[in-house]
């Protein structure tokens, strides 16, 4: 038997789909499958820096719907090993299921926030572009006609039929699988945090909260600041963004709020970074007005640390009950949130809950989990 895996374009950069295509493929090799990974070629992309705009995302566009899919005729005759199973690592590549056996081939799908903004859900707060519209719709009319789908989470299961009109067919296998944790996260000690993070001018006498994640309007950052502000005296601790650098408009309302001197931001910390982030934090705080999974959660929850989250699923499907959930625009009920946490109890009792919580998450039950899919 042998799995081969679709991964993305490398010259997308897309780094959370290439570690869980490596992860699936080494969870793979431990139970004694031959598995190899294939990408789209690169060929007219490298003629430019970026293929996420402009003339080198068009350029791109050749190299992964048009290159890739005579090279997939090409190997699937060349590959000898009748017995081979295929799985599409990002629904993204759906389109790549006309290309590969019907009844053999797989498919993950992280989220269908771009597709519900190309058909104008507000509530995905993904806006799309005219051509963005005809791509998330092909996407789409393939990802629906999949056999065998794994979605991470049951919100974004649910979300995908109610838009496919195919969903619903006898013929399919649609299941959830959640993401297993893609890199190591425990706690790390005071002291090893301050040395990881002596650079970053974080004073470790003072409490701070974090947010992971980029500066897309959905992640709603802005939420921590117009929480540190509604509190006032009551909290005195700082704000740390880690991730994208901080966006012109988060600027203006730091400035605006007065808290200049109260914000870090930390642009792409190293995997030892993030961790020490989340051990030494006073509170992880994720009020995201729109997620597929919510990886940050969980990753918070390995490292000891209370998470004060958005109350819009898949974020308490996630956390398991583990988290104190809010309406991600509810200002005073994220201060009243942090400030419960005092309660030297609650914490335990929230950051306890937590690591029971990650026994969900492990690689071993997903891989088990994709065998299954694939009756392996």
């Amino acid at each position: 038997m042998k799995i081969i895996l679709i991964g993305n374009y490398p010259l997308d950069k897309q780094e959370s789909m290439k570690r869980f295509t490596v992860m699936l493929k080494e969870g793979f090799k431990k139970k004694g499958i031959d598995t190899e990974i294939w990408l789209p070629v690169i060929c007219f992309g490298q003629l430019f820096e970026k293929t996420t705009s402009g003339l080198g995302k068009w350029m791109g566009y050749i190299d992964k719907w048009l290159l890739f899919p005579v090279i997939l005729k090409f190997r699937l005759l060349k590959e000898t090993n009748r017995q081979a199973r295929f799985h599409i690592c990002d629904h993204s590549n759906a389109p790549y299921l006309a290309y590969l056996p019907k009844h053999s081939t797989g498919i993950t799908c992280h989220d269908v926030l771009a597709i519900r903004g190309a058909f104008g859900y507000a509530d995905a707060y993904c806006p799309a572009s005219g051509m963005g519209k005809v791509l998330q719709r092909w996407i789409l009319k393939y990802l629906s006609r999949a056999e065998l789908l794994a979605a991470v989470s049951q919100f974004t299961l649910n979300q995908l039929k109610e838009l496919s009109s195919e969903a619903s067919s006898d013929t399919k296998k649609w299941v959830v699988i959640h993401n297993a944790f893609n890199a190591p996260f425990s706690p790390l000690s005071k002291a090893e945090s301050m040395l990881l993070l002596k650079d970053f001018g974080i004073d470790f006498k003072e409490a701070f909260v974090l947010h992971v994640g980029s500066a897309l309007e959905r992640k709603n950052r802005k939420q921590l600041l117009l929480m540190v502000k509604h509190l006032g005296d009551a909290w005195r601790g700082m704000i740390c963004f880690a991730g994208e650098a901080l966006d012109p408009d988060l600027k203006h309302l730091i400035k605006d709020l007065s808290l200049e001197d109260r914000v870090i931001s930390i642009v792409n910390p190293s995997h030892k970074q993030l961790v020490a982030l989340y051990s030494s934090c006073q509170a992880f705080v994720f009020p995201s007005l729109s997620e597929g999974f919510g990886w940050p959660v969980i990753e918070a929850q390995a490292c000891g640390t209370p998470v004060i989250a958005s109350s819009l699923n898949p974020m308490p499907e996630v956390s398991g009950g583990a988290a104190i959930h809010v309406h991600p625009e509810d200002t005073s009920a994220f201060a009243e949130a942090l400030l419960s946490l005092q309660n030297k109890d609650k914490r335990l009792e929230i950051i306890d809950a937590g690591f029971q919580n990650i026994k969900r998450f492990g690689v071993e039950k997903m891989i088990g989990d994709y065998l299954d899919l694939h009756q392996l």
